[in-house]
């Protein structure tokens, strides 16, 4: 009798969860039907914008916080189910009525608002390509967003507002204030009249987000903020692959260590506001002692005075984390490739090698 009393019972336990997970499997699909339904019946617009490179997760909690979608984690299960993942970066004007087959399908579509304009600025440029791109694709001018670089109002009001700026990009002997800071990508807005410092604004927020993981490194670092950002432009310039740009920053702290000059040309361009594939330059204007030209001696062991370019966030990685080398000389072939060595010996090695083979760049036409 105790026997089949404890298989009884083992039974009824058995039940009793095969009944609970049923229950709590229709709570489940009930709980999903109810949360994938439209928000409301009634017809109310929403304007939202998905930025390019946003995620699904951050998609889905973006249009739960407008009031789109009624459940982001409902919103993710039905894509998932669906295979529906191809979202689309663009401003749109959804309904609060709409179901999500309707929402995803616009998405999909790119049915975007037609005043918008996308803007994309590419890796590695400086303010004065930044600034004919803008005068491009905006009603502003050139001089609209130099004007915005001197405006010491301005100035100080986003070195309040951002950490990560400081009053180092006031300092006189900086060509542009923001060079740099206004981070690389790919932006929207609303039409052609936006400002100047609504672009700026979306930029720099942007490099906030990229920027603030790193804010212990950087404060624990040889480096301020600024100091990272000058190198991780010249390191950008310097080499094209990602994965190099690791062995590069190597070559620049390790001659910093040793107080050597950095001897970079793209540095040099730069202080003779000069274009990298515009000529040659001459051995005077290499010696050109200015806060930028890294190949003069007066700048052994020093980082140049600010950015030259926009760095993309692999930049400031490599050099917040450059690979542990004794590397001190580094040179890139006309490809792109890039060789390394510990000895000058090693390096002029390379460089006749690159000759003879027909692989030494050179900037002439």
């Amino acid at each position: 009798m105790l026997k089949r009393e404890k298989g009884g019972v083992v039974v009824n336990i058995l039940i009793i969860i095969v009944i609970l997970f049923i229950v709590l499997g229709g709570l489940v699909v009930m709980w999903y039907n109810s949360n994938i339904e439209p928000v409301q019946t009634s017809s109310e617009a929403v304007v939202v914008e998905i930025e390019y490179g946003t995620g699904i997760n951050k998609i889905a909690n973006l249009l739960e916080e407008k009031g789109v979608i009624k459940n982001a984690t409902a919103f993710k299960i039905y894509c998932k189910l669906n295979k529906r993942t191809m979202i689309k970066a663009g401003k749109y004007e959804f309904d609060k009525s709409m179901s999500l087959d309707q929402i995803l399908s616009m998405v999909e579509e790119e049915k975007i608002l037609n005043e918008t304009v996308t803007i994309t600025f590419p890796e590695g440029k400086n303010i004065k390509a930044i600034a004919s791109i803008i005068e491009e694709n905006t009603n502003n001018k050139e001089k609209d967003i130099y004007d915005l670089l001197k405006n010491e109002e301005y100035l100080n009001k986003i070195i309040e507002k951002y950490w990560f700026i400081t009053d180092s990009i006031k300092a006189k002997e900086l060509y542009y204030s923001l060079e740099g800071y206004l981070y690389p990508d790919t932006y929207i807005f609303t039409d052609e009249n936006v400002t100047v410092e609504e672009i700026f604004e979306k930029m720099l927020d942007k490099m906030d987000a990229v920027i603030t993981p790193y804010k212990e490194e950087i404060e624990s670092s040889n480096y301020s903020v600024h100091q990272i950002l000058s190198l991780a432009s010249v390191v950008e310039l310097e080499a094209k692959d990602k994965d190099d740009r690791y062995g590069v920053a190597s070559v620049f702290v390790n001659r910093l260590k040793q107080g050597m000059a950095l001897q970079s040309d793209v540095t040099t361009y730069y202080g003779l506001q000069l274009a990298m594939d515009e000529r040659n330059l001459t051995v005077k204007e290499l010696q050109e002692n200015n806060g930028y030209n890294t190949r003069s001696m007066e700048m052994a062991g020093k980082i140049p005075v600010g950015p030259i370019c926009s760095v993309s966030d692999s930049s400031i990685k490599a050099v917040l984390n450059p690979d542990e080398t004794n590397n001190l000389y580094f040179v890139a072939d006309k490809n792109g490739k890039v060789y390394f060595s510990e000895t000058n010996e090693q390096h002029e090695k390379i460089q006749q090698q690159l000759k003879d083979d027909g692989l030494w760049f050179t900037y002439d036409k």
